[in-house]
């Protein structure tokens, strides 16, 4: 049965370095979370203490009431941001060998090989060493140690990092395959077109705090709303009078504004046709990656 994975106030020091600060949230069951945040934000601290490779000074990392012990470990898929394949071993004896670290049978473990490099179109080149191949094709082999064992929850550090497109839409499906199955997954990016269209929910981490929590569309629409007016005739500052409004500019008859939350729309298209026609009239929500700046700059 499916677990959640479950962050419980984790904290970590190294020396007058915060690197988290009572860190909690949590990946439910067939949920992929996408963990975004800058460069030492504490991203692959924390999915370090999740696996054990590191130890918390305080705070708990459970799969569901049980907390990860090496028993726990052994059921996790993990694929490290630093990439840890032995460059001079075979590919398919590499595979089967962290298999049975996992405890599969020689037997399964074979088969789980031959599946996953199938499925990661990597077949032909078991017999390979994995310093031979493409850049790409040494992350589907990452993956495939990643799914091996048939983990119940994934942890991915910069799972995307450096793959083509084609390789992109290969991991996105196998992280949604894995997902469907009730399995937990939870990966970093810095591509967070990529997280926005993936992810059930997505967390943004800033110097070892969670800042935000939520589905993309929750993150959203806690914002600002910005409002693209097309109007050519429309003076320069004709909404700066209406309140919970800010003119970000104009140009060209094209005015942007921001919004805030309690704005009614309809009072700026009534302003703005008082000056004549209007040619263009659209909200834009923030993206995720709008967020993401708001969230780092604060």
């Amino acid at each position: 049965m499916p677990h959640t994975l479950t962050i419980d106030g984790i904290s970590k020091r190294y020396g007058e370095t915060v690197a988290l600060d009572d860190l909690s949230f949590e990946v439910r069951p067939g949920e992929i979370f996408g963990f975004v945040g800058s460069n030492g934000a504490g991203k692959t601290t924390t999915m370090r203490i999740a696996l054990g490779v590191l130890s918390a000074d305080s705070g708990e990392v459970r799969l569901g009431d049980k907390p990860v012990d090496l028993d726990v470990r052994r059921t996790i898929g993990y694929m490290p941001e630093e990439r840890g394949l032995y460059p001079k071993m075979k590919v398919g004896k590499q595979l089967a060998y962290l298999a049975e670290l996992h405890g599969m049978s020689r037997s399964a473990a074979r088969e789980a090989v031959m599946r996953w490099t199938d499925r990661l179109s990597i077949s032909g080149r078991v017999g390979d060493t994995v310093d031979a191949l493409s850049l790409g094709n040494q992350q589907r082999v990452q993956l495939a140690a990643a799914l091996v064992h048939d983990p119940a929850v994934l942890v991915l550090d910069e799972p995307f990092s450096g793959l083509d497109p084609v390789a992109v839409d290969v991991m996105s499906e196998v992280l949604v395959e894995k997902a469907h199955t009730g399995v937990p997954v939870i990966f970093s990016s810095h591509q967070l077109e990529l997280v926005q269209r993936l992810c059930h929910r997505v967390g943004i981490i800033s110097h070892g705090r969670m800042r935000a929590v939520g589905t993309v569309d929750e993150l959203r629409g806690g914002g600002d709303v910005r409002l693209e007016v097309h109007a050519p005739e429309a003076p320069v500052g004709w909404a700066h009078h209406l309140e919970g409004v800010t003119t970000m500019s104009h140009i060209d008859g094209r005015t942007l504004l921001v919004l805030s939350p309690q704005v009614d729309d309809q009072l700026i298209l009534h302003t703005a046709l008082k000056t004549g026609p209007v040619h263009e009239f659209s909200l834009h929500r923030p993206t995720l990656a709008d967020l993401f700046r708001e969230v780092v700059a604060a």
